[in-house]
């Protein structure tokens, strides 16, 4: 039988890429409505000033990581202890039933901010399972000669996903509000089917004998005594906690570029755009020398493009610099998922990628909360800048602090050279 020679020949990973971009097509259109509604509920409903209401949307960041921070642990365990596919599936009807909440509160009126921001902690709750459990089945379904590429067709899932879901859910919600909570609901049960008819996963015996709390600290004993590990998952946790401008979108669209619910659809697709047409480029000719000194360049113009975006008052501009940092988080987040998945044995993976969601759910999450905060104290366009700055300033200083990965030439860790 003859080798495949793209990841796309190889069922299994047609079913986990289906799942993928339907999952981040339902997940990204509903956060940017719940953005919107939060934001709109706190300025009319509750009224609310401009800086109050940009703080409840720090809020609704901070409560979807809490479950992420306290469940880490317990989530890279259970991925690494038992079917991934499994684990998966149940994460994502999670987000399906409270997809069919918010369809339901929407539709009647029901809609409130406590109400929103429990819902948002079930979403962080539901995802704290899904990174690690997801995360870690591509390289059990894909050869490893066709893990790159099949990492860069997983980021174009997601991307595909998010350029689509903010666009879907614009226009479906000029229709009615509800219409696209309905339409996630149904994409998250097919997505939920798709992972369960991979074949079974199951975990390492090793795996299954050893107590759960000795995996948790295996686990984080493992990161910890790896600075390359260290270096690649702490630079984007505080990179992008610091230069997160999408929390603060919806001020954006509102009361700086007036373009509304329509041009915040715009805006939280054209990141997506940018790193899609990326994603295609490393999907076609996966990036093979230079790997570390490129990620850090690329965050480094991560937050440069964000610094621009929080100045310009024109709107061209402005989603011209969101769809160029969306194409340096691309590159960035392709080497990063490359290289920790290259340099993890498979048997911890689950417990490194858990460790790895929660920084990149503590760059997002937390990052909105320090969004608001900030543009409470600085204002929205203040907020952006400093982070957009101080993005770069990460950057620069984890080049020193970690020279392994400004040295590292080539994904596998025996191919440096």
């Amino acid at each position: 039988m003859m080798e495949p020679t793209n990841p796309l020949q190889i069922a299994d990973y047609r079913r986990f890429w289906i799942a993928r971009f339907l999952s981040w097509l339902s997940g990204s259109g509903m956060v940017v409505i719940i953005g919107y509604q939060l934001y709109d509920l706190a300025r009319q409903s509750y009224g609310m000033t401009i800086a109050q209401a940009s703080f409840m949307l720090g809020v609704l960041g901070f409560v979807q990581f809490v479950p992420m921070f306290l469940l880490t642990p317990v989530s890279g365990v259970v991925a690494d202890r038992f079917d991934r596919r499994k684990i998966g599936a149940i994460s994502v009807s999670v987000d399906m039933a409270m997809a069919l909440t918010l369809a339901i509160a929407t539709w009647q009126g029901w809609l409130s901010l406590p109400l929103v921001l429990f819902l948002g902690m079930a979403h962080g709750t539901a995802r704290v399972f899904v990174g690690p459990s997801v995360g870690a089945i591509a390289p059990m379904i894909v050869p490893p000669a066709l893990l790159p590429r099949a990492i860069a067709m997983n980021s174009m899932a997601m991307q595909s996903g998010t350029i689509a879901g903010p666009a879907v859910a614009g226009l479906l919600f000029g229709w009615h509000p509800s219409l696209f909570y309905w339409m996630a609901a149904t994409l998250l049960c097919v997505s939920a089917l798709a992972l369960l008819t991979i074949r079974p996963l199951p975990a390492h015996a090793a795996n299954r004998e050893t107590h759960p709390m000795r995996m948790a600290w295996e686990g984080l004993s493992f990161v910890r005594g790896n600075p390359f590990l260290l270096g690649c998952i702490t630079l984007d946790l505080f990179a992008v906690l610091l230069a997160g401008a999408t929390a603060l979108l919806p001020v954006y669209a509102r009361d700086i570029l007036h373009v509304g619910p329509t041009g915040l659809g715009e805006m939280r697709a054209a990141p997506a755009v940018g790193a899609a047409v990326l994603g295609i480029l490393l999907s076609i000719k996966p990036l093979e020398r230079r790997v570390g000194i490129t990620m850090l360049g690329s965050v480094a113009l991560f937050g440069a493009a964000t610094a621009v975006f929080a100045v310009s008052t024109n709107y061209a501009l402005s989603l011209a610099m969101l769809a160029v940092l969306g194409a340096a988080d691309m590159i960035s987040m392709f080497v990063r998922s490359t290289l920790v998945q290259m340099h993890t044995p498979d048997e911890m993976r689950g417990r490194v990628s858990a460790i790895s969601g929660l920084a990149i759910g503590a760059s997002n999450e937390l990052g909105e909360m320090e969004s608001g905060i900030a543009a409470w104290l600085l204002g929205a366009q203040g907020a952006v800048l400093f982070g957009g700055l101080g993005a770069v300033a990460v950057t620069l200083i984890w080049a020193f602090l970690f020279p392994q990965i400004r040295k590292a030439n080539r994904f596998t860790p025996q191919e440096d050279d």
